[in-house]
């Protein structure tokens, strides 16, 4: 006995959402006409400048409740349209579905172009930047000046150290100075708290600059959180590119031979100071005791007092091979290297004369 071929399960459902549209919009060609109408743009031919509506799909919303919030928020002009549409997708892309968020979406789209739109999950972005350099505190400023959260949620949130999906993280931090990493980065308006911030960050260190201390040459003793300490003084002491290595080297030089650091961006993180060519640090702020005060004690800080770029963090693991075991900045971004401390002090002089003698001339 012959029996007919059935016809696969996708394509037969297929084949009643297109009877249904025809049904629905009328028989012959009056049901591509309703179609047509039913998915077209709210605003047809709307002036180019028409602004976005931003819409936010709930987590968990069925497919029917998406379509009631864009009809009600104007975006489309038929739920049964929207209807149809999303059978025919889910038959036609099982795998996929609609993904909640905040959108932005337009008038002038079309029913398909915003589905589409929400079942590849295109949600609205925005984008910050953390400048290298940067500390915490810096952060903090800066995202409450962008009305995201305080600073001190953020500052508070920097405390949680994040070892279950980190955890190469060290175990002596208190907060997360030096591993947030310095980007420009995109995410989702919904992504905009303390937690979210600080895993995109810390992600990026993951990818970007932990491979180069596992992969490092040498320095095998070097602790994860020594390297990132060391390197965010560089960040801090280095302006011009081409420095950085070599100075890398001379704190190298001077850890090798017990000397303290003597870095001011250290005073001026433990003190939470920030200096100028025209407010320098004091002698009675760099004689101030201090857990960061790297005049007076040896070896590296408790923790990074910035986070460091990929330049620095390299460069902390790459050093310029050099006799130098001091430097000073010249205030435009240089620095004068030197041997001795004899030659450092002439070094010093030198750059206060100038210094004086600009500030003098700009007083006349």
């Amino acid at each position: 006995m012959n029996r007919k071929k059935s016809l696969p399960l996708r394509k037969l459902a297929i084949s009643s959402v297109i009877a249904f549209v025809t049904i629905v919009g009328g028989v012959g060609g009056g049901g591509w006409y309703w179609w047509k109408n039913a998915t077209a743009p709210i605003q047809g031919d709307a002036p180019s400048s028409e602004a976005l509506l931003q819409v936010n799909i709930p987590d968990g919303a069925t497919a029917n409740e998406i379509g009631q919030i864009l009809a009600e928020s104007g975006l489309i002009r038929s739920v049964t349209a929207w209807k149809i549409w999303t059978r025919w997708k889910g038959l036609s892309d099982s795998s996929g579905g609609f993904h909640a968020g905040t959108y932005q979406l337009s008038p002038q789209a079309s029913l398909p172009d915003i589905a589409q739109t929400l079942w590849t999950g295109q949600v609205q972005q925005v984008s910050f930047t953390v400048p290298e350099g940067w500390s915490q505190k810096q952060m903090a400023a800066y995202f409450e000046d962008l009305d995201w959260f305080t600073a001190q949620e953020f500052l508070e949130a920097t405390q949680t150290i994040p070892r279950d999906r980190y955890p190469w993280l060290p175990e002596e931090i208190p907060f997360l100075e030096g591993f947030l990493f310095p980007d420009t980065y995109q995410i989702s308006v919904d992504q905009r708290t303390p937690e979210a911030v600080i895993g995109v960050m810390l992600d990026h260190f993951q990818g970007s600059a932990l491979p180069v201390y596992q992969n490092r040459s040498g320095f095998e003793d070097l602790s994860l959180n020594d390297w990132v300490t060391l390197a965010s003084i560089v960040e801090k002491e280095a302006v011009v590119a081409n420095e950085r290595a070599r100075i890398a080297g001379v704190f190298w030089n001077r850890l090798r031979d017990n000397i303290t650091l003597g870095s001011d961006p250290t005073i001026e993180y433990g003190l939470g100071i920030t200096q100028t060519p025209d407010q320098p640090l004091t002698y009675a702020q760099v004689e101030t005791p201090s857990p960061y005060n790297t005049y007076i004690n040896a070896g590296l800080t408790p923790t990074p007092i910035a986070s460091p770029g990929l330049a620095s963090l390299k460069a902390t693991v790459a050093p310029e091979k050099t006799d130098f075991l001091y430097f000073v900045a010249r205030y435009d971004g240089t620095h004068v290297f030197s041997r001795t401390l004899t030659e450092h002090l002439r070094a010093q002089a030198r750059i206060r004369d100038q210094q004086d003698a600009q500030q003098n001339s700009t007083n006349l």
